[in-house]
């Protein structure tokens, strides 16, 4: 019987957040609720699959895992695009990719940077962390007011785009930079276009949006950090690795500015990461797509990838040059 892996269900609830009655029918599916590791571990754990489902990008599956496992014929992962999955490595092998176009993430991943910008700006973290041990205000600072202050986006997306009419029914100023960005998109999602160096200078909050490719990792490196305001606030529910951690590590440990961080360059963080203990941040789990209302709806579209290709019908097929006949 063919056999299915879905990778990375950490919150175990890939199994119950759609109907797999089709799949199930045809194939064996096992779902992985821990991190598999590196890439022997991987291996090791799915050389006997016929079809694996990723999660996003939680599992790292490059050609030095991709050419190992001989019995793959299909990689399903949910989204758009999945930079942690070698494309060209999977139609070397004719492996079909299938993704999921359909999902309301960008709603989820707006809020979410909507409630961390709101969260740091007010303490809450700190106010929860003063209640629970019993004391009351002694040990928060004072929060500060959103309203009348400059949000500066990299990036202006579906959701930077999202953010930027949140930021304006809160009354604050948007600014806005990416690379294609020209001054007459950036007006028609409320926001000003300016360049890179006067967005870091200029703003009291800074939220990266951006697409990862080469050109944009590290794009917010040492210089960068050090041209923003002393005490703004830098938030990244977007990629990790857009970020350079290591002048991350530093300026927050310098007090010169905080930061509120969903992702990781390794994911899930190591318990031992620096930035678990690092002072002036907000940390949350890559929770930007995890909702009640996009998890259905990620699952279901898997589900219908791996039903049509079970039938030998293919869809949503990234590579369509594996595509049968």
């Amino acid at each position: 019987m063919t056999r299915i892996a879905v990778l990375d269900d950490w919150q175990g609830i890939a199994e119950t957040a759609t109907d797999w009655s089709a799949v199930r029918s045809r194939a064996e599916i096992t779902f992985f609720r821990d991190h598999l590791g590196g890439p022997d571990a991987v291996v090791a754990a799915l050389q006997d699959y016929d079809a694996i489902v990723a999660m996003r990008e939680r599992t790292r599956l490059h050609a030095d895992v991709i050419s190992r496992l001989p019995k793959l014929r299909l990689l399903a992962f949910t989204g758009a695009r999945n930079a942690a999955v070698d494309i060209p490595a999977c139609t070397a092998q004719g492996i079909v990719v299938c993704n999921t176009t359909t999902t309301r993430s960008s709603h989820g991943t707006a809020e979410l940077t909507l409630g961390l910008l709101l969260a740091a700006a007010r303490r809450i973290a700190a106010g929860d962390a003063e209640m629970r041990a019993g004391r009351f205000q002694a040990h928060v600072p004072p929060g500060e007011e959103v309203a009348g202050k400059t949000l500066g986006l990299l990036g202006l997306g579906n959701i930077g785009a999202r953010v930027a009419r949140y930021a304006r029914a809160m009354e604050m100023n948007v600014i806005a930079w990416s690379q294609n960005l020209t001054a007459e998109r950036a007006a028609a999602a409320g926001a000003t276009r300016v360049e890179k160096a006067e967005l870091f200078a200029g703003a009291d909050f800074v939220s990266i949006h951006l697409v990862l490719s080469e050109r944009t990792r590290h794009i917010v490196a040492a210089p960068e950090l050090a041209a923003m305001k002393p005490g703004a606030l830098l938030i990244n529910t977007s990629r990790g690795p857009h970020v350079d951690t290591a002048a991350l590590l530093a300026a927050l440990e310098a007090g010169r500015i905080r930061a509120a961080i969903d992702v990781y360059d390794e994911e899930p963080l190591p318990a031992d990461h620096p930035l678990r203990r690092a002072p002036n941040t907000l940390l949350t789990p890559h929770l930007g797509y995890v909702t009640a209302e996009n998890m259905p709806e990620l699952f279901r579209s898997t589900a219908e990838n791996l039903a049509a290709w079970l039938d030998g019908t293919p869809v949503r097929v990234v590579n369509p040059e594996t595509r049968p006949g």
